[in-house]
């Protein structure tokens, strides 16, 4: 039978954890102290530790380095009530097989567990790079929706894969991305990003991979892009989904061969770099509408990060709040505090910007009134001269059917190779009425005249399209 030693001062999560393990057919033994523990991992016992971070006698933190060096093969589950993005990374950091915040799912405990003995049996090895700490980190939030990010950021720190970070605007992706970077082992290379939105689309390829001299009228001397200036490090690529489709084919090139060639350039360029890629679009929408490739996307989304949106943490404001006040006094905009009422407020409200709006506000409010104290009025007040964001409900990300036109169109120009029979018209068409037919026929469940009186179509007119579109009529019962 597998043992499993826990270490936690908290009498009460020892008696839970212990018995949700036994339940799950393991040897417990539970200590209160980090001394007690260290005894039974020196006299060989135990096939996985459990240790909280905080004990009487020594961190958990302290302690974890010299287990592994005793017994590197014995896994390591660090848990902590702290719940920041530091206390992920720094146990990742240190050698632990997996990070828990407090209070976690006891099932996902038992779940981690069987994994992390399976892994030590199988011989699997975790990474351990002991990079610097900084207590300065700009991802802030202890709820449990960012628990799942933090976990996700700490194991990427210590591997070098491609990643994509999604999430609406203002939820903070350049800050993982540079967190990412940061604590990783490109931390002394450089950091480059660059907004695709912003980037006029025929520029966009000799910003990325650089031109040559002559390459183009006003191309006086080489430029070197983004890729080479990045080299070793990270690439930032965000807003992703504006891509142009050319663009998004040498992309594709550089990540399957690892090389890419300046505008204008013969010889192959050589690169090392780590791609995290960023966008607040829905990619499958995009892929669906000819606007993205495929091959291009799993490429990028290797290890996907999605940031959830501050209605969905609203816990965090109140340390949000904090660390933009302290911001805020650093910048000489003076030292305010925000009262209960206030606090409260700023709960009630969706923030459609995310954290972004939030820390304008704050900021704001700060800087024009003299008040020490900020109070659920004058948080009112802000609001009430803000515009609404008249926006529909649900998918922010989604895209209205006039862009999704126009992006179909630009993209049809920019190949040229839809352009060549001369028949854009009956091509759109095909792209867009087999979704309309379809989508009114589930509606009426199958029914023809139904369907044929919403369209505003003859009935066989409406049969010879389905014919042509080689559409299935499933009728369904009501």
């Amino acid at each position: 039978m597998d043992e499993i030693l826990i270490a936690d001062d908290d009498a009460a999560i020892r008696t839970v954890i212990t018995h949700a393990l036994t339940r799950a057919g393991y040897r417990v033994r539970a200590a209160s102290n980090a001394s007690t523990l260290w005894s039974w991992v020196e006299n060989g016992f135990g096939d996985l530790v459990i240790s909280d971070v905080v004990m009487p006698d020594e961190s958990g933190f302290d302690l974890l380095p010299r287990i592994k060096k005793r017994r590197p093969e014995l896994p390591v589950i660090i848990m902590s009530a702290q719940n920041t993005v530091l206390t992920a990374i720094t146990a990742a950091e240190k050698g632990a097989y997996e990070y828990l915040a407090k209070p976690f799912d006891l099932n996902e405990l038992v779940a981690i567990s069987q994994r992390a003995i399976q892994s030590s049996k199988t011989g699997a090895k975790k990474t351990n790079n002991m990079a610097s700490q900084n207590d300065d980190l700009p991802l802030i939030g202890r709820s449990r929706a960012m628990q799942d990010i933090y976990r996700i950021i700490a194991r990427l720190t210590q591997i070098d894969l491609t990643a994509m970070i999604t999430g609406e605007s203002g939820t903070g992706k350049e800050l993982v991305a540079r967190v990412l970077h940061d604590f990783g082992k490109r931390k002394n290379r450089p950091f480059v990003a660059v907004n695709m939105a912003a980037i006029p689309k025929d520029l966009i390829e000799s910003e990325l991979f650089g031109y040559e001299k002559g390459a183009f009228t006003g191309a006086n001397s080489r430029n070197s892009g983004r890729f080479e200036q990045a080299e070793g490090g990270t690439l930032f690529l965000d807003e992703i989904g504006d891509m142009p489709m050319s663009a998004q084919t040498r992309l594709l090139r550089v990540l399957q061969e690892g090389e890419f060639n300046m505008v204008g350039g013969v010889k192959p360029i050589k690169t090392n770099i780590r791609i995290v890629a960023a966008t607040h679009q829905d990619l499958t929408q995009l892929i669906r509408l000819g606007q993205f490739r495929e091959d291009l996307y799993y490429r990028l989304n290797v290890v996907p990060i999605n940031l959830p949106p501050l209605r969905a943490r609203k816990d965090d404001i109140a340390d949000l709040v904090n660390h933009f006040l302290v911001q805020a006094e650093k910048q000489g905009l003076g030292n305010k505090i925000f009262n209960a009422g206030a606090l409260s407020k700023l709960r009630e409200l969706d923030w459609p910007g995310n954290i972004r709006q939030l820390e304008n506000l704050v900021k704001r409010v700060v800087a024009l009134y003299p008040q020490d104290e900020v109070t659920e009025d004058i948080i009112e007040a802000e609001i009430a001269h803000e515009q609404p964001i008249h926006e529909p409900r649900g998918d922010a990300s989604a895209l209205s059917l006039d862009k999704s036109t126009r992006m179909w169109l630009e993209n049809c120009f920019d190949s040229q190779e839809i352009l060549e029979n001369d028949d854009l018209y009956r091509q759109f068409l095909a792209e867009i009425e087999p979704s309309l037919l379809r989508y009114v026929l589930e509606q009426t469940a199958g029914n023809q005249i139904r369907a044929s009186k919403i369209l505003g179509l003859n009935r066989n007119t409406l049969r010879k399209k389905l014919k042509e579109y080689d559409i299935e009529i499933i009728k369904v019962s009501v």
